[in-house]
C-alpha cells in the first residue's frame, strides 16, 4: 500500500513512509520468490553444488601455506564466493524489473524513490542469510567444524557486509545493460574476479605479480578474515594487506558502499528525466 493510499504522508512522517515503502518492495520480492520456487532453487542449489565439488575434487590435491586441511581453508572462501556472485543476481532482478515496466510503475506511484533500491537492498540479504545458512550446514556434513562464539557470529556478520556492498554494483548494473540476458553475461566479468583471490588458493602460491593482484582483491581480505575467525586454516602471506584482514574486510565494503550507491541511486533517478 503506498502512502496515498494509507491516507496520504500527512498523518505520518516522511520517514515512516519511506520504510513501509520498503517494507512492501521486500514483501514483493519475498513473494516472487514464494511464487517462482525455482529461482531460489538455482540460487541456492548452484552454491551448494560448488561446495561440493570445489571440496571434494579439490579437497585431498590442494596444500595451505603453514599446514591444515585443504577443505577448512575452502569453506569460508566459498562462503565469501557466493556472496561476491550475488550481485549478478540482484544486477538481473533489477533488469528485468526495468525492462518490463516495473520500476516506471514504482516511479509513478507516491513512493520514496530511495526506498525502491532500499528494499531490493534488504531482500537480497534476506535471501543471502538463508544462502549462508544452508552452505553451512553443507559444509558441517562434509566435516567442517569452526570455532563457535562470537568468532562465528562476526565471520557471518562479515560475509553479509560484503554482500551489502555489492549490492549496489548489482543494482547499478542493472539499471545500466539493456536486457536480462546481459546482465547474464556478468557472471563472465565475476568469475575471473572471485578466481584471482584467495578462495581457493593462496595469493603467496601464485606467481609475484598475481599474487599481489589477489592479497589487494576485497574478495581476499573478506575471505582471509572469515578464515581467522572461524578458526580454519588462514595461509596468510607477509604482506601488509593480508597481515590487516580483519581490518581491511571492515573498510573495502565502506568504500564499496559509497562508490556504488550513490551511482545507483543517482541512475534510478535520471531514469525519469
Amino acid at each position: 500500500m503506498s502512502a496515498l493510499e494509507a491516507g496520504g504522508p500527512e498523518e505520518h512522517g516522511r520517514a515512516y513512509w519511506v520504510v513501509a515503502d520498503c517494507w512492501n518492495v521486500v514483501r514483493r520480492g519475498l513473494t516472487h520468490y514464494q511464487r517462482q520456487p525455482v529461482n531460489i532453487a538455482w540460487q541456492l542449489g548452484f552454491p551448494i553444488l560448488s561446495v561440493l565439488l570445489y571440496g571434494y575434487v579439490f579437497g585431498s590435491a590442494m596444500k595451505v601455506p603453514g599446514g591444515g586441511d585443504y577443505r577448512d581453508f575452502l569453506m569460508p572462501g566459498m562462503f565469501v564466493m557466493t556472496m561476491a556472485f550475488g550481485f549478478i543476481n540482484t544486477a538481473t532482478v533489477v533488469v528485468y524489473d526495468s525492462t518490463k515496466g516495473v520500476i516506471d510503475r514504482f516511479r509513478s506511484m507516491p513512493m520514496a524513490p530511495s526506498a525502491v533500491v532500499a528494499g531490493r537492498g534488504v531482500t537480497d540479504l534476506i535471501v543471502a542469510c538463508a544462502e549462508l545458512g544452508i552452505l553451512m550446514l553443507t559444509a558441517l556434513a562434509m566435516g567442517w567444524r569452526p570455532d563457535g562464539g562470537l568468532g562465528f557470529l562476526a565471520a557471518f556478520a562479515l560475509l553479509l557486509w560484503l554482500r551489502f556492498s555489492l549490492i549496489w554494483l548489482g543494482v547499478w548494473l542493472g539499471l545500466m545493460v539493456p536486457n536480462p540476458e546481459a546482465a547474464g553475461g556478468l557472471f563472465a566479468v565475476a568469475f575471473p574476479l572471485t578466481m584471482i583471490s584467495s578462495i581457493f588458493v593462496a595469493p603467496q602460491l601464485m606467481p609475484d605479480w598475481l599474487g599481489a593482484v589477489a592479497a589487494w582483491n576485497p574478495i581476499s581480505s573478506t575471505a582471509a578474515a572469515t578464515r581467522e575467525l572461524f578458526g580454519t586454516p588462514v595461509g596468510g602471506g607477509d604482506s601488509w594487506v593480508e597481515q590487516h584482514a580483519l581490518l581491511m574486510a571492515g573498510l573495502w565494503p565502506i568504500a564499496l558502499t559509497a562508490f556504488f550507491a550513490p551511482l545507483a541511486v543517482r541512475r534510478f533517478q535520471r531514469l525519469s528525466r
